[in-house]
């Protein structure tokens, strides 16, 4: 028997409390009595309990209301009631409160050590549950800090990425410095007034940022050529969404990047390429998308207007 466990005794009836206490003694524990729900409060606040027996009929205060106290404030205590009210209901009270056995007076000794010795390995078993919880939570709240860091250190990278991505469409294709960034803020303010959630905005952004990067693998002589484009240079230029989405199908991002740039030259009328999609065929990531590099385009300056003209993109 572990001689530290400490058990207060609560019962207005001095010669029960002890009996038991003596009793208990014997057995190896610590005893503290206390004859009212009052005195047991005190002696809750000034010492270490594992384990509480309570009578249910006290002068002051029921045992059920001390039991309600004890749960509330001291949890790790287990609670036994012991009493000569034989009523389930207020037997069935104390057990959903908490209390781990309800003993009828009078008793044998034996069924009090067998409750108290499964109250306290059920408090033990209790205790390290908890503590086992705590551990987990903590490890938990540990690997989400480290998770959310690492996700923002990949954001911050994909980020860089898109960028380089779209600067380099920059340095293919002078004419269009700075267009995808500026088709990129226009489409997200498009998709905040609809009401977009934040996750499928970001997506819209990225896309944007790098909707023209098929166009690295168009001749430069066609791609900044002055004049109107003949119909086979036309026909090479409209090859550069197929050339984005070759090369970005592979990469697992968290958006259709790959289809949104693949469709951004489609048209609601089916007039568009390189599939000629129509209406609900299209994305509506790229219907947004596409609004926004039109917009754009109308407000660059007019012979930058004539280039895109003589490149097809504007009617």
């Amino acid at each position: 028997m572990d001689p530290k466990i400490q058990i207060l005794i609560v019962d207005d009836d001095e010669l029960i409390i002890n009996f038991i206490s003596e009793f208990l003694k014997g057995e190896g524990y610590r005893c503290i009595l206390a004859q009212s729900a009052k005195e047991a409060r005190k002696v809750l606040k000034q010492n270490l309990v594992e384990l509480m027996l309570c009578d249910v009929n006290m002068p002051d205060e029921s045992g059920i209301d001390l039991i309600r106290h004890v749960f509330s404030g001291y949890p790790e205590i287990a609670v036994i009631m012991i009493t000569g009210i034989d009523d389930p209901k207020i037997a069935h009270t104390a057990i959903n409160l908490g209390a781990y056995g309800y003993l009828l007076k009078p008793f044998k000794c034996s069924e009090l050590l067998i409750n108290i010795h499964n109250a306290l390995h059920r408090r033990k078993l209790e205790i390290q549950d908890r503590l086992h919880c705590a551990e987990l939570e903590k490890l938990i709240s540990e690997r989400t800090a480290d998770l959310n860091a690492a996700n923002a250190q990949l954001q911050k990278t994909m980020e860089g990425i898109i960028q380089a991505m779209s600067e380099t469409i920059e340095k293919k294709d002078p004419y269009t410095a700075g267009h995808q960034c500026r088709v990129a803020e226009i489409a997200q303010h498009i998709a905040v007034r609809m009401g977009i959630d934040d996750r499928h905005i970001e997506g819209i952004r990225f896309s944007s940022m790098i909707h023209d990067l098929g166009k690295i693998v168009i001749p430069g002589e066609i791609l900044c050529k002055p004049g109107e484009l003949s119909a086979a240079e036309f026909e090479i230029i409209k090859t550069h969404p197929q050339a984005g989405y070759d090369i970005l199908k592979k990469i697992k991002f968290p958006w259709p990047v790959a289809e949104i740039i693949l469709q951004h030259h489609e048209r609601l009328d089916g007039s568009g390429y390189p599939r000629g999609l129509i209406e609900e065929e299209i994305l509506l990531e790229t219907k947004i998308l596409t609004v926004a590099d039109v917009v754009e385009t109308m407000f660059l300056p007019p012979a930058i207007q004539t280039f895109f003209r003589y490149q097809g993109r504007l009617k």
